[in-house]
């Protein structure tokens, strides 16, 4: 096995041994993405110059015997949506192609502080709006699989440079599914916490629960790892909560001939394709022999659809309505058709989506009075072209618009709990298929060590273990992944309401 395959876990445990040089670590990374990144495109900017200089003196804390953080000398790699000091920071927006933020945001500056060195931001869709990575400033992140294809979003980026070796660990983030869709998709991990336990001072609605910051690794003690430095109340964090690092890290072990087990392919609402299906049936054959218990879950999420394009359209409008007024060229399709959603939106809707928000989280707790875990697909398709902005059919049904692919991760985006995608195997089409693994609100830490099991039973069977691309077919550039992706006119999809919205929006 070679430097790079190595988990961060252990890469971690040779460098405070002695045994491997953060220096050497470091520039082993740099020259994988160097030599891949060409043909994905995972990588947006660099920081390799200052990234060297740290990691020579994380070297010298080693040598001098210093006290070491969990994450010291580990190369990181932080998603394009999220502030790093000195680092350009783009949002894969052309309003930021200067950006260069003075402040890292609250989970950079604590990872940094645990000993990570931050090397690359990772690409993202434009403003992080979709599950396709693609934008006007880096152009598109072709999978690792198959470059043709795209890496999921909106932490593609971060998935793409996991999946090739390229980075030990990276950031993400989730609304809709942006850490566990590109984590399925490219054959890696995807940890989405329960709201607050991962700070985020940058929400602009600081008391909605729909968007988290996550972790991301090939692993799932990797992502453990991770998360473990990722915690802590920060005083502009009004979610936010105290929890103790020890839930993650180290991460116990832990028996899965005890587990109750329920599974949903559809939530009662979902669109999923029929090969996804029979895969997602044979993972749970596959994991029956070694739990006490699964079955089927009698769900009905079909109100959640609704609910999400409402609590969404809100989120959009808090954070770029001011823009949408007054240079809306500057905001892509998906971002302006959010934006635009809520031009038909009363407050009567809002009371409505907020109780239904409740009545879903009330659903799936209660379902946990039977189960210990629930299993779901994370993608109702197989990856398609990077092209495609967005999956327009599922299963014969067309989508209303271009999120709706996503409601398999969206339902629980809403329900509030936390949900890890775990690699297993691949798809009838030889692509990464991703299990969604739930757990009940607030246990994300027996949610990770229940992953970890299950990803220590399927590793024993090659059909079920984390896949992982032929690097060999990823030597030559791909221009056409740079090239920039142009949006259509700004009102192309928008009736008189979004016109109007335009013009009143505040």
């Amino acid at each position: 096995m070679s430097l790079l395959e190595l988990s961060a876990v252990e890469l971690r445990r040779q460098i405070g041994a002695k045994q491997l040089s953060p220096v050497e670590l470091l520039d082993a990374c740099i020259s994988r993405i160097e030599a891949l990144n060409p043909a994905i495109n995972a990588i947006s900017a660099t920081d390799f110059d200052r990234a060297r200089q740290l990691a020579s003196r994380a070297e010298q804390s080693v040598m001098r015997g210093d006290t070491l953080g969990p994450l010291h000398g580990l190369p990181l790699g932080v998603k394009d949506l999220q502030n790093t000091e000195g680092l350009l920071t783009t949002f894969g927006n052309v309003q930021f192609r200067g950006n260069v933020p003075a402040a890292d945001d609250t989970l950079v500056a604590r990872l940094k502080s645990a000993g990570a060195i931050v090397a690359a931001k990772t690409n993202v869709p434009d403003m992080g709006a979709g599950a396709n990575t693609r934008n006007p400033v880096w152009g598109a992140t072709g999978n690792p699989f198959n470059p043709d294809q795209n890496a999921g979003g909106s932490s593609g980026g971060s998935a793409a440079a996991l999946a090739t070796d390229m980075l030990p660990i990276c950031t993400g983030s989730d609304t809709g599914g942006s850490l566990r869709i590109p984590a399925a998709m490219c054959g890696v991990v995807g940890f989405r916490p329960s709201p607050g336990v991962v700070p985020n001072n940058a929400r602009p609605l600081g008391w909605s629960a729909i968007s988290v910051l996550g972790p991301m690794g090939r692993t799932v003690a990797d992502t453990a790892l991770l998360m473990g430095s990722s915690l802590g109340i920060h005083p502009h964090d009004p979610l936010s909560v105290n929890v103790d690092p020890a839930e993650f890290w180290p991460l116990e072990q832990l028996d899965l001939s005890g587990l109750r087990v329920g599974f949903t392919e559809d939530f009662g609402a979902c669109a999923v394709d029929q090969s996804i299906r029979r895969v997602f049936r044979d993972r749970v054959k596959a994991l029956s022999p070694h739990v006490a218990s699964i079955h089927s879950l009698d769900l009905n999420f079909a109100d959640g659809h609704r609910c999400f394009d409402i609590l969404r359209a809100e989120s959009f409008v808090a954070a770029f309505a001011d823009t949408y007024r007054n240079s809306p060229e500057k905001l892509g399709p998906n971002v302006r058709a959010n934006v635009e959603m809520a031009a038909s939106i009363s407050l009567a809707d809002r009371a409505w989506a907020h109780l239904v928000q409740t009545r879903l989280n009330r659903q799936i707790q209660d379902a946990f009075k039977d189960v210990d875990l629930i299993l779901s697909p994370v993608t109702p398709v197989t990856p398609f072209a990077w092209t495609t902005l967005y999956a327009d059919q599922v299963d014969g049904k067309k989508m209303q618009n271009y999120y709706e692919w996503l409601s398999l991760t969206y339902m629980m985006t809403l329900a509030t709990n936390p949900a890890v995608s775990l690699p297993c195997g691949v798809d009838e089409q030889g692509m990464p298929f991703g299990l969604q693994m739930i757990a009940p609100l607030r246990k994300d830490g027996r949610l990770m060590q229940m992953a970890h099991a299950v990803e220590q039973a399927f590793a024993q069977d090659k059909r079920y273990a984390r896949p992982k691309p032929d690097l060999s077919k990823l030597k030559s550039e791909r221009p056409e992944l740079k090239s920039i992706v142009t949006h259509p006119p700004i009102f192309e999809q928008a009736g008189s309401e979004g016109q109007q919205f335009a013009k009143t929006a505040v």
